[in-house]
């Protein structure tokens, strides 16, 4: 199963400043229905990853990383994340640090398989404290 979460390796790395979201590489991956991904997930793992044209495995480096706060939360988001062409399908994702030996930062779930044709996107909700991808409470 895929339960969208901030890892909890994640929350003790960050206050251990393991990681620099402004400058280290995030990326992306996506699975399938039959991975196991949640809280206690620490690193990138090629199981269960999504697989076809278009996709390669360890999936795609995030952009246009933008840190912010209000009201008492910091948050982080980034740019969509783009496959094209792409013919995949993926019911997860895991956002990962490269730049740190590809340690866990996030969970996403899609609520349902997706299936891709064409493009695959991953559009990244809005870059605010009630609704950014990763928020600190």
């Amino acid at each position: 199963m895929i339960f969208q979460t901030l890892t909890t390796s994640f929350k003790v790395e960050v206050l251990s400043g393991v990681h620099d979201l402004l400058t280290d590489t995030i990326k992306l991956a996506l699975y399938s229905d039959a991975a196991d991904l949640g809280a206690a997930t620490t690193v990138y793992s090629a199981t269960n990853e999504t697989s076809g044209t278009g996709y390669s495995a360890g999936g795609v480096t995030l952009t246009g990383v933008t840190i912010g706060s209000s009201n008492g939360v910091a948050y982080v988001s980034f740019d969509n994340a783009v496959w094209n062409p792409a013919t995949f399908s993926a019911a997860g994702g895991l956002l990962y640090n490269a730049s740190k030996s590809n340690k866990s930062i996030a969970v996403l779930s899609f609520g349902a398989i997706k299936t891709a044709t064409n493009t695959f996107t991953v559009q990244m909700p809005p870059n605010t404290s009630s609704s950014a991808l990763l928020r600190i409470v």
